[in-house]
């Protein structure tokens, strides 16, 4: 059953690599190393932010979401709520603030600590607040700041106000050295100074009650130290009559030493189901964890706003050819720069994945002139055509590289989408390979990417949404399509998000090295028209299927160079590294051989698992690392076929090469 609720699915690292919390702290944390040890059976990790000691416990199965729950004071005291909370995914993070009493200072601390987790180890932006004894003052004093930041707060026999401790002015005992160090820390000069302030707890709880921010307080009605009729009470009541929402338990079994401020905790399970409960049901939709914004989009950024063109080209398969995602990026964009002159350019292709990308890119997208931002999609196709991560690596390196070589200011978008392999895959805890060699592609070149794939998966499996009611297929339905462009568009929103000053400057982006000397970066395609026809092949100038099965665009009423004779040899003089064909792959395809300038001959069979009912546009790589300079390439028909085949057929629509 759909929530239309969507709960975002966070994850330590980009691709939920189980290793990636170790990676990630040390990798993005360059002020102190960061030290791994065993919190019970969690791994935790103490770094430095600024000079704090911060500890951050990780769940070996993190929750959709990231939720996590922050402790004020005392990390190691009572833990059984802790260990519970991150048995069941939750992270839990500590800074040690001690002898700060939750002054102003302790919280520009805590602001940072939470900018830092959230922006730089994808928690969520939500957080549970647990206070121990002084810890109250910690977490209130926080959450009156960040309501909107809050989505429960917890406290052990909480202090609630500094004049009962540790003041001591009421019937509690106090501690006079807390005190003086509290009137230091928040730089009172006098007692009266302190006793009038009026941020102090109970105080000013309007906004939290507004923001509904649920509460629940576990006390002893025997503590003396902070005794609850000057601390949960008067707060609790406050609060309740402001609208918020509260619970108080009395805990009132076993053992109650420290004047009654120590006691069990007669009901762990309460405390987890309270903060579960509300952790899950605050996760807004955050699009932006599958998101890799890299080096941006500024430079497409400052086209549209400043230059008011602006020419976007979409390149990938069949879920790019079809309406849906695409027609709502094109409105988006016409929405967001409405006195920007854009042209649209959808290079979408069914079948075609990231070879085919490579060598179409001058016929498809270059020849409409300069880009300014490109969305390319090539993870379905790439991984259903069974190409080796050699040529995904290859393909995608090559599509990136032509395009900066003919615009440097080009930015392009990356996406990985959605198909049963990926979602077994990620569900058995693996990265799937596709992902992982586009990926390469994309951290090479500094390129923002946006995994669909995982994100789609994720959702599904928190209950969002079903794949088969809702999504449907690999090629989604409507609200699938609005699934892909409601992350899509979070990330331009994130990218678009500042503004574009007067001396803000397009930036070239650079080249580096290859990640494979042989990439696709040359790819053109080459007209069989001007290919001479031997004996026994013959050019169709307008081929269309005559067997009752379907083609595909520029498939049909196309010119075909096309042979059914076997032994019949082609010849292909070129230059370049590479070399291919691409074909109508029918139910009659045959098997070809072929050489290299008077190689060993080999064989490729044509026929596809599609074939029967398609006319299927392929492509086939024939060789990949050729050395440069000038090469002959002889093609002919083999005597044998696929026992599935009806025929022995070779129809080349292009020839491929990789100057």
């Amino acid at each position: 059953m759909k929530n239309y609720l969507f709960f975002a699915v966070l994850s330590l690292s980009f691709l939920s690599n189980p290793d990636a919390p170790a990676q990630d702290l040390a990798g993005k944390h360059s002020e102190a190393a960061v030290s791994e040890s065993q919190w019970k059976s969690f791994r935790r990790y103490d770094l430095k932010l600024g000079n704090r000691e911060v500890r951050i416990v990780v769940p070996n199965n993190p929750l959709t979401g990231n939720p996590w729950v922050w402790r004020a004071r005392f990390p190691d005291w009572h833990t059984e709520t802790d260990s519970i909370l991150l048995s069941e995914g939750f992270h839990v993070v500590y800074i040690n603030a001690n002898n700060e009493y939750g002054s102003p200072k302790a919280m520009m601390a805590w602001d940072s600590l939470y900018n830092y987790v959230t922006e730089n180890y994808a928690l969520n932006k939500k957080v549970a607040l647990e206070g121990v004894s002084r810890g109250g003052l910690f977490i209130y004093n926080w959450a009156k700041r960040n309501p909107e930041k809050v989505s429960c707060i917890y406290g052990e026999a909480p202090v609630c106000d500094f004049k009962s401790w540790p003041g001591g002015f009421g019937e509690g005992v106090g501690s006079a050295e807390d005190w003086n160090r509290l009137k230091k820390e928040y730089g009172f000069h006098s007692d009266s100074e302190a006793k009038a302030y009026s941020v102090n707890l109970p105080d000013n709880l309007q906004d939290l009650a507004a923001a509904k921010v649920p509460v629940l307080h576990l006390i002893s009605l025997n503590d003396k130290i902070v005794p609850p009729e000057e601390n949960t009470f008067p707060l609790i009541n406050e609060y309740i009559r402001l609208g918020g929402v509260a619970t108080v338990v009395p805990c009132t079994s076993g053992e109650q030493s420290l004047q009654g401020h120590h006691f069990p905790i007669e009901s762990p399970r309460l405390v987890v189901d309270f903060i579960t409960y509300y952790s899950l049901q605050s996760l807004p939709l955050e699009s932006s964890r599958y998101h890799q914004m890299r080096n941006g989009l500024q430079n497409s950024e400052i086209q549209f706003e400043r230059y008011k063109k602006g020419r976007i080209a979409f390149l990938g398969g069949s879920i790019t050819y079809n309406k849906g995602w695409r027609d709502s990026l094109c409105a988006y964009f016409l929405k967001r720069f409405p006195d920007t002159e854009f042209e649209f350019i959808n290079a979408g292709i069914p079948s075609m994945g990231s070879t085919p990308g490579a060598y179409r890119l001058e016929r498809d997208v270059l020849s409409h002139g300069r880009i300014d931002l490109l969305f390319l999609e090539a993870a379905v196709n790439d991984a259903t055509n069974g190409r080796s991560s050699r040529e995904e690596i290859r393909a995608m390196e090559g599509i990136i590289r032509h395009l900066r070589s003919s615009n440097p200011d080009i930015d392009i978008v990356m996406m990985y989408f959605v198909d049963p392999d990926k979602m077994h895959d990620y569900r058995d805890g693996k990265v799937p390979e596709v992902i992982m060699n586009h990926e390469k592609v994309a951290s090479r070149y500094h390129i923002p990417a946006i995994n669909l794939a995982k994100e789609v998966t994720d959702r599904i499996d928190h209950g969002e949404f079903t794949w088969k009611e809702d999504f449907k297929n690999l090629h989604p339905s409507p609200f699938g399509q609005g699934i892909y462009a409601h992350s899509m568009i979070q990330l331009l929103d994130d990218a678009f998000s500042g503004t574009v000053n007067s001396d803000d400057k397009i930036t070239a982006n650079a080249l580096p090295d290859k990640l494979d000397r042989f990439c696709y970066d040359g790819g053109r395609l080459i007209d069989v028209s001007t290919v001479s026809a031997p004996e026994g092949w013959h050019l169709d100038t307008a081929w269309s299927p005559d067997d009752g099965t379907r083609g595909r665009p520029n498939y049909t009423g196309v010119p075909m160079l096309i042979s059914e004779t076997p032994g019949k040899i082609l010849h292909l003089h070129f230059t370049g590294t590479a070399v291919g064909i691409a074909v109508a792959a029918g139910q009659d395809a045959g098997i070809i051989e072929y050489r290299i300038d008077k190689t060993q001959w080999q064989k490729t069979d044509l026929y596809t698992r599609w074939s029967k009912h398609l006319h299927l546009p392929w492509y086939y790589t024939l060789a990949g690392d050729l050395p440069s300079g000038a090469h002959d390439l002889e093609i002919k028909l083999s005597s044998g076929k696929n026992a599935q085949s009806n025929g022995h057929a070779c129809r080349i629509r292009y020839f491929y090469v990789n100057e």
